[in-house]
């Protein structure tokens, strides 16, 4: 569905921009197979109006004109569809190139690199190499996980999804069922925020835990999407880096070593463990929990409770 309103709004915007004269909904109709397939001229009507907003709200400039005889008809002028001359200088070529190097795997990898090419046909400056490196450092946002690109898709077309979902402290996946509002990358993980409509609260996913193929669902959201979705302060939240108040843990050395980037305190035990002092907010239990037998819950009591009981539950399968 997604593509067939993509293709017929591509043919309605060539239409529009190919005509020397204003065309008609009856020319347009007669123009366009997707309309050609539509039941009755209510239905029509219905879709080319959609079609035409949606056209203007991605930037399109159509006039809306009317003959001698009254007739209303419509065309895309192209010295009004036109954009500027593309003008970049050095450093903003580096920023692009750089951003473009960020995306090396999945769909975005040939659209970045797509991007720059048609950049570097506008007039990017001589001699810039948008592809070089400009520093120590060269960043990379690893997508290793296939429910990405359906996720992607599926936040873009505002489009509910459901797949089996593995938590940190289950033997066995879960169906669930999303309306995805936003992905985003932290800390080498990709997340993903919606609604999830089974328990009727937000949710954030851990794509990594998404098991099998992600699928779409019909019908349409039956949440508001939020003007900003705080994906990053959730996942914070749970990994306690919004603490106010500190955890005694043993860690068996050389390991664990995202905890002992955390620690603010660390004292060698001998006999290959560490004592580490780390800050305790909601959802440590959990994270603790994907340690396994490396990491031991020394204090408070609750925590270490909460660790055991998830440990437990895993067992049980």
């Amino acid at each position: 569905m997604a593509i067939a309103k993509a293709e017929r709004l591509m043919n309605l915007a060539l239409c529009l921009l190919g005509t020397r004269r204003p065309l008609s909904k009856r020319e347009l109709r007669e123009s366009i197979e997707a309309y050609l397939e539509a039941g009755n001229d209510d239905s029509f009507n219905r879709m080319f109006e959609r079609d035409k907003d949606d056209l203007r709200e991605l930037g399109l400039v159509i006039e809306t004109v009317e003959s001698i005889d009254g007739e209303v008809g419509y065309l895309a002028r192209r010295d009004s569809n036109r954009l500027p001359p593309i003008t970049l200088d050095a450093e903003e070529a580096a920023a692009l190139g750089l951003a473009a190097k960020v995306w090396q795997q999945a769909r975005l990898a040939g659209a970045a690199s797509g991007a720059l090419q048609k950049l570097r046909a506008a007039g990017l400056p001589e001699g810039v190499d948008p592809y070089e490196t400009h520093g120590a450092l060269e960043p990379r946002i690893p997508v290793h996980e296939a429910a990405f690109e359906p996720l992607m898709l599926a936040c873009r077309d505002r489009r509910a999804v459901s797949f089996d979902y593995r938590k940190a402290t289950a033997a066995r996946p879960e169906p669930r069922n999303v309306e995805p509002w936003a992905l985003e990358c932290w800390r080498g993980h990709w997340y993903l925020a919606g609604w999830d409509r089974d328990r009727g609260a937000e949710r954030v996913f851990r794509l990594s835990r998404i098991t099998g193929k992600v699928r779409s669902r019909g019908g349409r959201f039956t949440a508001a999407v939020p003007d900003v979705v705080t994906v990053r302060e959730t996942v914070a939240g749970w990994a306690g880096e919004t603490a106010d108040r500190s955890a005694l843990i043993r860690l068996r050395t050389d390991a664990g070593y995202p905890l002992r980037a955390k620690a603010t305190a660390v004292r060698e035990l001998g006999n290959g463990w560490d004592e580490l002092e780390i800050p305790y907010g909601h959802g440590l239990d959990a994270w603790l929990v994907e340690f396994g037998p490396d990491v031991v819950v020394l204090e408070p009591a609750e925590l270490r409770a909460d660790v055991v009981d998830r440990l437990r539950a895993v067992a049980k399968g």
